[in-house]
This record gives C-alpha cells, structure tokens and sequence, in this order.
C-alpha cells in the first residue's frame, strides 16, 4: 500500500505528483524518464491531477504543469474522504441495527452460513479479524491453515490495534523451525500461544459474536467454511477452546511477572519446549542449538534442581517460576 493511496491516488498517479512536487515545474516528458512511464501515460496522469485540483498548467506555458501545495490539496482530498467516511459510519450503525434485529427472527436453519471456495474462505477470515475488537482465539492444526502466516496480514493489524490473540497449535506445528521465536516476538503485542498434542479441526472465534471452522478438507473440490452467528453451537465451539486451551502447555508466559534469574534465557526457553513435548531434536532446531547442547543443559538443569527425570525438571521448573 501506498501512502496516498487513503486519499485515491493510484501508484502510478502518486509517482508523478511525488516527481511534480519536487520540481518548480515540468512537462510530461520531463516527468517520463523519472517516473519511468511513456510521456503519453504521464500526459494522462497530469490531466487527472489536475482535475483533482492536485496540478494546474503554467500560465506562460500550458505544456508545463506546476504542482499545487500538498498542504492546501492533499488537506482537502483527505477532508472530502473523511467526510465519506462518516456517511458509511453512519451507514454501518444503521445496518447494524437491522442486522441485529433481523438475528431474533433467525431459525435454525439461519445459525451457520456458508462460504465456498478458498477464496472466499480467505476474504471472509480477513474480514472476520478485521472486525475483531477484544480478542481472537484460533486452533492451528499443522494441515495447511485457512491462510498461511505470511498472508495474514490482518493478524498484525489487529495486534497493533490492541486486539488480544490467543493461539492454540498443535504440536506438529512446532516442525517449522522459527516458530517459537515468532511466537515470542509478538507476546509483547497480546499474542498468547499453547500447545496441544493435537486439535480435532482449525477454528477461529472473533470476541463472543462469530466463529469459523472448515466444512470439507482444502483438496476438495467444494472446499468451505462455515460460520456461525450467535447460538447454542457457538457457545458449544467457545467452551470447547476454552477447556482445550486450559489443559495446554503453555509457549509463551502470557504476560505474568517475570520469573528469577536463577536460570538462562535460553534455558527457560528450553524448558518451556520440554514441557509442550517437543524432542530434543526438535528443541534443538527452534533455538539453533545442538541436540548434544539441549542434553548437557538439561543435564545441568537436573543436577541443579536435584531430580531424577524430566517430568520431576518439569515440575520442578513451574514450582521455582521458570516457566
């Protein structure tokens, strides 16, 4: 996205006032070469500059173009857009009633729509978070999700807005070597994540109003989702993640006090992965260690808190606050 996009500008439109405003004025093929267009393209780009009232012709030459100052332009234009935003503000408040209105009269048959083709499947998970204004909870299997995590740019947005994420992956997930550490980069941001052993499906729940979860396997042909609006089932799907997420391992500390300095960072992180089941191997490849490394810490770790096994580390470590 460009930054002048919010106000209608297109790429190629925002280049050529970008090119104008920096000079005291130009013609169209002046322009080309810098904003590496044809001068007839940028011919046609001046003309709509002007009509936006972002350009006007020189009075000694109407070849040449000057630029009009962003300051008084660009103020108006944003003006004009945010007075259109208000009327779909308003717009929205008074479907939303209807909207609302119209879920009293819902039959049974009206709990669950559904939405066909992964790309619809898509739009709708996108729009689903950008709605979202307290919290999302999801089940992320290790099968391919509704979008991939570079896709999901929502995600970002909504943490940057202040909506709380809480995650639940199943353990396979943690295959992917440079989870854990993006999983810590955004605990900062609201993001929560445990781990399961495994999870009976992909689910996204948006605060206590919407819930989406796949109808048929991303191979079929008739790939959906289906999403469910307040009801009986959507209670049943919020309690369902509620009691999966309470009898998880956790992956990052959810934001309590800080444990001791008794042991490393990077022990703690060991110890956390030790605890959602992960391998050494497996341990290993998330903090790009060695598997020999993992062993000696714990090893270490074991003499220090004087247990026998791992499962007595793992206790142990909860009981001290080190994970």
């Amino acid at each position: 996205m460009y930054m002048l996009d919010g106000i209608g500008l297109d790429e190629e439109s925002a280049r050529v006032y970008r090119a104008l405003v920096a000079r005291p004025s130009a013609t169209a093929a002046e322009l080309a070469p810098e904003v590496t267009l044809t001068a007839g393209r940028v011919t046609e780009l001046l003309a709509a500059l002007e009509t936006m009232g972002l350009a006007a012709r020189q009075g000694a030459d109407s070849e040449r173009a000057v630029a009009s100052p962003p300051g008084i332009a660009l103020r108006a234009l944003l003006a004009e857009q945010e007075r259109r935003l208000d009327i779909v503000r308003s717009d929205l408040v008074d479907l939303e009633a209807v909207y609302r209105e119209s879920l009293a009269g819902r039959t049974a048959a009206d709990v669950v729509d559904v939405v066909l083709g992964a790309d619809a499947v898509r739009q709708r998970f996108a729009q689903l978070q950008a709605a979202a204004e307290q919290q999302v909870r999801a089940f992320v299997r290790a099968d391919v999700p509704f979008v991939s995590a570079e896709e999901n740019a929502e995600e970002e947005r909504a943490l940057l807005r202040g909506v709380r994420y809480r995650v639940l992956v199943e353990r396979g997930v943690m295959d992917d070597a440079h989870f854990y550490a993006a999983a810590r980069e955004a605990l900062p941001y609201g993001e929560y994540v445990r781990v399961a052993p495994a999870l009976p499906t992909r689910l996204l729940i948006i605060d206590d109003d919407l819930a989406l979860l796949p109808m048929r396997r991303t191979t079929d042909d008739r790939y959906g989702a289906i999403l469910v609006h307040p009801s009986s089932l959507l209670d049943l799907l919020v309690e369902v993640f509620e009691s999966t997420w309470s009898r998880a391992a956790r992956l990052t500390d959810e934001g309590e006090p800080g444990v001791t300095d008794e042991v490393a960072d990077l022990d703690r992180s060991m110890l956390t992965l030790l605890m959602v089941g992960l391998t050494d191997a497996r341990i290993a490849s998330q903090l790009g260690i060695s598997a020999r490394t993992v062993q000696r810490r714990v090893s270490a770790l074991m003499e220090l808190t004087r247990v026998a096994t791992r499962f007595q580390l793992g206790a142990e470590a909860v009981r001290r606050g080190w994970v």
